[in-house]
């Protein structure tokens, strides 16, 4: 193994000390960061942009139990390998894990130590803040589409709340795979869509159940991702054809929903539910390598990613603020903007 020398890094990252009791508490220290020694069968990647995922926010607020301090934050990142195997050096990488930023040191810093197989080339044709913006939603969408049997020509598929980053991600790999895609959310935007026609139903203007069986001739659908948890409960078990599988992502702690188990069992349906947090970067990376064909050739779309909303860590916190206020656009930091202290 060929390294380059580390004694000319210097670099800083955001540093949480321990979990804040709200989003006026949370400190977002930059700290200097130091170089650890590189264990084997691993690479140091220089990370050029790390999107902020609300679960970024919230494991600094404690609502990720799993997440360990002190820690530096961060899920995401694409960036440049600077350091281990030669044939690596120089490669364009991104990625993403549920243990970075929250049992293991994450990417909102200059520098990332990664196992070997937790990288893999960045996609053609994007730019790494492109690259940088991908991660946890389409890791989302892709896990839970891959664990619910897959995704198909001549399916239908219903997304509940299509016009959030998990939702755009699970549209566009269910169009991108040839499928109907029936999208609901509470406008008639059809921003995030890719490279095929997809039905919006605007449920802030008609009832989302009636109009899905009408489009399907009382049929349902043949996969529901759920992206909302309680809020489409009823309309996704609702609109669920004989032998369909409904995927969750988002369930509150110790709320409920009423069950009804002889429609479940009569038709012969499955529920799924998708936690990336017990993904590792290594089976992140894996799942992002089988969507990387779709970002070459243009039928997956990355998200677009604003000047505006590009910081340096000495602004993190305000992305942070953003990202759990909800906003729509994607955040992203940008590590090598800020001077090494």
């Amino acid at each position: 193994m060929e390294h380059t020398s580390k004694d000319h890094l210097s670099a800083s990252a955001l540093w949480v000390g321990a979990k804040a009791e709200g989003i006026d508490a949370l400190e977002l220290k930059v700290v200097a960061q130091e170089i650890p020694p590189l264990p084997p069968e691993h690479v140091l990647v220089e990370v050029h942009a790390a999107a902020v995922n609300p679960s970024d926010v919230k494991a600094t607020l404690g609502i990720m139990p799993q997440a360990v301090f002190p820690r530096i934050p961060g899920r995401d990142f694409a960036g440049i390998v600077v350091d281990g195997p030669s044939a690596l050096i120089g490669l364009k990488v991104w990625g993403s894990g549920g243990d970075l930023g929250i049992t293991r040191d994450g990417s909102h810093g200059h520098y990332l130590v990664l196992p070997q197989s937790a990288v893999r080339h960045s996609p053609s044709g994007l730019d790494l803040d492109e690259a940088g913006s991908i991660g946890v939603p389409f890791v989302t969408a892709c896990d839970g589409l891959t664990r619910a049997g897959g995704v198909s020509a001549g399916q239908t598929v219903v997304v509940f709340g299509a016009n959030g980053k998990v939702g755009q991600a699970v549209v566009q790999i269910a169009a991108r795979a040839g499928a109907r895609v029936i999208a609901v959310q509470r406008h008639d935007a059809r921003d995030g869509f890719a490279c095929a026609p997809v039905e919006v139903v605007n449920a802030a203007s008609i009832d989302p159940v009636d109009r899905i069986l009408e489009l399907t001739s009382g049929r349902g659908a043949d996969l529901v991702f759920n992206t909302v948890d309680r809020v489409y409960w009823h309309a996704g078990h609702a609109v669920m054809a004989k032998g369909a599988v409904q995927i969750f992502i988002i369930a509150t702690k110790g709320e409920t929903v009423p069950f009804d188990l002889f429609r479940f069992y009569r038709n012969m349906h499955r529920f799924v539910g998708v936690d990336t947090l017990g993904l590792d970067a290594i089976k992140s990376c894996a799942l992002l390598e089988t969507l990387r064909p779709g970002f070459e050739d243009w039928t997956l779309r990355p998200y677009p990613v604003l000047d505006e909303n590009k910081f340096d860590l000495t602004n993190a916190a305000t992305a942070y603020r953003r990202v759990l206020a909800g906003a729509a656009d994607r955040m992203i930091l940008k590590p090598k903007m800020t001077k090494p202290l």
